[in-house]
């Protein structure tokens, strides 16, 4: 009997990196290994260099050559697989997660003379400071009626790829003109791997403009932008993008003998975290939204057809499976605010309550917030602790929590905290329905589905939808990059010729099913009607409140940063 050949996938989040080691013949998951990021999210200085301004998000790229080099023979390890056993490998990306090189793919933040300006980094898809770039780029795209536009919902975002690199030409003229490429960090590490410069159809669809058979917007476009924006595509982008599951290259030999895989294995075109946990919870067709939830929500579903629907992130041909079209949508934070709320809004009292009764504190509360009946706390809150992504693409939005009063408990504020991300998630769904694409069901992966249970319900409640969960939630995207490493390999080297045949043989969900219950939905229903009057009073320009206190607080900022400068100065 021959033996088992394995796949493996490596996903690169937000905090972390994973490597999965995954059996070809059935996607069983046999070893995996996390490494953090040693940087993590810089969104307040620099490694020894200067603090940052407010709504930036960067990451150092060494970070991700640390999980090739110690996450891969970790999971081969823990998995007791050969490396001569792995036929294929696949990458995942958060996105757009863009950074500066060398025309040979050096990071500029690798270079001395850079490594102290921002702008030499990876800017994080959560990096919000490119705000008004994104305003300039959805002003032109809108006068001048480029399709981008349209298949992006109407907005352009400050979370992609165009929006960070016009920041860098407006604010640091140096820093980009030294720019040799600018590229997505999924792209970046394939380049790393393989040795070739093979950019990923999906992330330039998505977050850079690109249309496929149209290609980019034309010069003009650009030249309207910025006048040193005309040529950017021919000297910072390119223009050849791959399909996913296509092969980018072999292993390079440095690379094989740090992970201990043979050199020439194939790798696969870079993809998205998002995209790719489609097919790893078996969704190749329409009816079935996949939610990936962690600190952000990023939401993806199938369509036969082309539809444009506001405030998408994108309308895609091809963008998830072959085929179809892929709509993306998403919630800029979500576990960030539940994270948030647990180091800075619970009480003490809870702390001590939480460790008498050797419960972590998310726990001590979900298990407070169950208690309650939906309604019950008087609260509601909008989730735009980070913006809003979809659907009003704007990063200058705030949260907001409604219904305070002095008897309000922590566990009410949790709970008004999950309802108000479930009702970000419904109105994304009605977005999408109004238009004619059905969302039936809900299959959810990621961090979030595993840790709160409560979560889970109340989204099912609240959407009225029942939500199914990924075989396993936390290495959903890791198995879904390892099945296009195991397409990339193709059916000659054992492998798969199609995602089809890889998520037939290699997918799965879990049986328990998190079910609507009627008496709930029904009280959300009355809630949720109040949150979109409060989503369109704040979002839709009836109270620009929210921007106008990010006013103030940038001009006392900058008040501030002058007087440190001149006080520098003086001494």
């Amino acid at each position: 009997m021959p033996q088992d050949q394995f796949v493996i996938g490596i996903d690169f989040g937000t905090e972390s990196g994973r490597a999965v080691v995954a059996r070809v013949r059935n996607g069983q998951e046999v070893g995996a290994a996390i490494v953090p990021y040693p940087d993590g999210v810089m969104d307040q200085k620099l490694p020894g260099g200067p603090r940052l301004e407010a709504d930036w998000a960067l990451q150092n790229p060494r970070d991700y050559l640390l999980v090739l080099e110690e996450a891969v023979p970790r999971a081969l390890k823990a998995a007791a697989v050969s490396g001569t056993r792995v036929i294929g490998l696949g990458t995942d990306f958060t996105a757009s997660s863009p950074m500066p090189t060398l025309t040979d793919g050096t990071p500029l933040c690798f270079v001395k003379r850079f490594r102290k300006n921002p702008h030499a980094w990876v800017k994080l898809w959560k990096h919000h400071a490119a705000q008004p770039e994104a305003n300039r780029i959805t002003e032109i795209g809108r006068a001048r009626n480029e399709e981008f536009i349209h298949i992006y919902g109407g907005r352009y975002s400050s979370e992609w790829f165009f929006s960070k690199l016009l920041q860098i030409l407006n604010e640091a003229p140096e820093s980009y003109s030294a720019i040799g490429r600018f590229i997505e960090a999924a792209d970046w590490i394939v380049w790393q791997l393989t040795g070739e410069e093979k950019r990923s159809a999906c992330t330039a669809s998505y977050k850079a403009m690109w249309v496929k058979g149209a290609g980019f917007p034309c010069r003009d476009f650009f030249r309207a932008l910025h006048p040193q924006f005309k040529n950017v595509i021919q000297e910072k982008v390119g223009e050849q993008f791959y399909p996913l599951g296509s092969c980018a290259g072999g292993l390079v030999p440095s690379w094989a003998r740090k992970m201990g895989v043979p050199a020439g294995t194939p790798v696969s075109i870079g993809n998205v975290d998002a995209h790719v946990s489609a097919p790893a919870v078996t969704v190749t067709q329409p009816g079935s939204m996949v939610m990936i939830m962690g600190t952000s929500i990023c939401h993806i579903l199938l369509g036969k057809d082309k539809r444009m629907v506001e405030g998408m992130c994108g309308t895609v041909e091809d963008g998830v499976v072959p085929g179809l079209w892929g709509y993306e949508a998403g919630q800029s934070a979500v576990g960030d605010i539940f994270a948030w709320y647990f180091e800075r809004g619970v009480p003490e009292a809870f702390h001590r309550e939480a460790s008498r009764l050797k419960l972590a504190v998310p726990a001590f509360l979900e298990k407070r917030a169950a208690a309650l009946a939906p309604g019950q706390s008087g609260l509601l809150a909008l989730d735009w602790w980070n913006g809003n992504r979809s659907i009003l693409v704007d990063a200058d939005l705030t949260g907001a929590l409604l219904g305070l009063r002095l008897s309000t408990r922590p566990e009410e504020v949790f709970r008004a905290l999950m309802e108000a991300t479930a009702f970000g998630t419904r109105q994304i769904i009605e977005a999408f329905e109004s238009k004619g694409i059905p969302v039936n069901q809900l299959v959810a992966c990621g961090g979030l589905p595993q840790k709160n249970k409560l979560l889970m319900q109340i989204y099912a409640d609240v959407t009225g939808r029942e939500i199914k969960l990924a075989r396993h939630p936390l290495t959903c995207p890791a198995l879904g990059a390892a099945m296009h490493g195991a397409v990339a390999a193709g059916r000659a080297r054992g492998g798969y010729n199609s995602i089809f045949e890889a998520a037939e043989r290699m997918a799965g969900v879990q049986r328990l099913v998190y079910r609507p219950r009627p008496q709930n939905h029904e009280i959300y229903t009355k809630l949720f009607r109040e949150y979109q009057e409060l989503h369109d009073y704040f979002g839709r320009g009836a109270n620009d409140v929210m921007k106008r206190l990010k006013g103030i607080q940038r001009e006392i900022a900058d008040a501030a940063n002058g007087t440190q400068k001149a006080v520098g100065r003086t001494r």
